[in-house]
């Protein structure tokens, strides 16, 4: 590894900076769910099945590290992935922001920085990737708004037009009427809607596209990470938090996207403050009499969902190893530090992996700086001065 990148992932640790590169660098810490998300991911690759599934882990237990890890590992897959947090701004109940923010973080592998529509119009120049698509369009989805605006946006030559076109099919939906008339000036004919499009509603059809997209284009699928899925029960208003619910069903049970496969990643305390705490079954029950399976399955999915335990003293052994090996790059200097020694240090830093973390390079620093550690000693950080290794998480 080159000293900057080694020095990278040091200062995003200490710092709290948001980085991919500490989940590509830590990839062998808890072996056994990694085997899982590996079997998960080669589901999706090499049989183009396109399923989901939930993980739960204690705020400061790694969720957000390990999505990180699974976006190296679905790109040395040859997979596109597409990461973001749900919030109070992004709520998953609705799916046409998401869709947009989605499409604003997601990056095709060996690229570091997001976006896919340049490589799109690289290869409609070729007619049987353009026939692919538009026979997809015209057979495969409920509505052919898509078709029409693929249709335009193939012929358009205006930068300007163009742009406005291409935004569309990132989430910045246009008007049924914009299309219409983008449409007309390029073929000189009408074009004709089956339906009228409503973002709230039919933002799926936009889901299902890409996922094809990114098939015929070559790549082995396209993996979908929702973090910080907890947010959802910050939804005050309780049928947006059951379309929320409704809307996760179309991800992970028997979801219609082309290869693809959706993790989302709730804290463990869900199940007591959320699901049991705001009854969702009675609410369920209330508002869904006739057809509450969907969101029933997704309930009972996250109460079953695997739990990210605390690392063995082994793993944070490695973890500690690793951390050693990259300040010394980083730095330019030989720490000289076993991993025992480091962790009998941080003894009593606290129980979280972020604390033990940011402990061991504020051991590493000192080290570093002063050389003789006689008066370096560890205590407990303060809660509000820590960044836990979930919030590092994009570069």
């Amino acid at each position: 590894m080159h000293d900057m990148d080694a020095r990278r992932i040091i200062e995003a640790l200490r710092s709290g900076v948001a980085s991919r590169a500490v989940g590509s660098y830590f990839t062998e810490a808890r072996p056994k769910l990694m085997e899982r998300m590996d079997k998960e991911l080669k589901m999706t690759s090499r049989e183009s099945k396109s399923h989901g599934m939930i993980i739960k882990g204690r705020y400061g237990e790694g969720k957000t590290h390990l999505l990180n890890t699974v976006i190296s590992m679905a790109h040395a897959e040859n997979m596109v992935v597409s990461m973001i947090p749900l919030s109070k701004e992004i709520p998953m109940s609705k799916l046409h922001q998401v869709y947009q923010r989605l499409m604003q973080n997601t990056y095709l592998p060996n690229r570091n920085q997001p976006g896919f529509m340049d490589q799109v119009d690289a290869r409609l120049k070729d007619s049987e990737f353009a026939s692919d698509l538009m026979l997809f369009v015209n057979t495969e989805l409920p509505r052919n708004r898509i078709a029409w605006l693929l249709k335009a946006y193939m012929k358009e030559e205006r930068i300007e037009d163009k742009i406005k076109m291409q935004a569309d099919f990132e989430g910045d939906f246009l008007s049924d009427a914009a299309i219409k008339k983008y449409y007309r000036t390029n073929y000189k004919t009408p074009a004709k809607f089956t339906e009228t499009f409503v973002k709230t509603k039919h933002t799926m059809d936009y889901f299902r596209f890409i996922s094809y997209l990114f098939e015929r284009m070559g790549y082995k699928g396209w993996v979908i990470l929702f973090d910080e899925a907890e947010l959802t029960g910050r939804i005050s208003n309780k049928k947006q938090r059951m379309l929320a619910y409704e809307n996760m069903a179309q991800f992970l049970i028997d979801p219609v996207l082309n290869s693809a496969f959706s993790l989302f990643a709730f804290t463990a305390s869900y199940d007591d403050d959320v699901i049991e705490g705001k009854h969702e079954f009675d609410i369920l029950e209330e508002l869904y009499p006739d057809n509450s399976e969907p969101i029933q399955t997704v309930l009972n999915m996250i109460l079953k969902a695997p739990s990210l335990i605390p690392l063995s003293n082994k793993e944070i052994h490695d973890i500690l190893e690793g951390i050693i090996e990259l300040h010394g790059q980083g730095y330019g200097w030989n720490p000289g530090i076993d991993a025992d020694l480091l962790a009998c240090r941080i003894s009593g830093a606290g129980y979280l992996l972020r604390t033990k973390l940011r402990a061991a390079i504020e051991y590493l620093d000192q080290r570093f700086q002063y050389g003789d550690d006689s008066d370096i000693q560890s205590g407990t950080l303060d809660e509000e001065d820590l960044v836990s290794l979930d919030e590092i998480d994009e570069d």
